[in-house]
């Protein structure tokens, strides 16, 4: 995946994450949760396009 694709995602994702932030009224809690889901998806999301998610299907506990 190019690194210029992976860039605009993560801006993209920046951005709309500001605006739902900004913009939409919410407790406080639910934005934190909100937050959190986003962050833990788009680093899923960039383990897996890097190969290091791929890696780690092999290894069997």
């Amino acid at each position: 995946m190019p690194l210029l694709t992976i860039l605009l995602v993560l801006v993209v994702v920046g951005v709309i994450l500001w605006l739902i932030n900004s913009y939409i009224p919410m407790d406080g809690k639910i934005k934190s949760i909100l937050n959190v889901v986003v962050v833990i998806i788009v680093i899923l999301w960039l383990l897996r396009a890097f190969g290091v998610l791929d890696s780690v299907k092999g290894i069997r506990i």
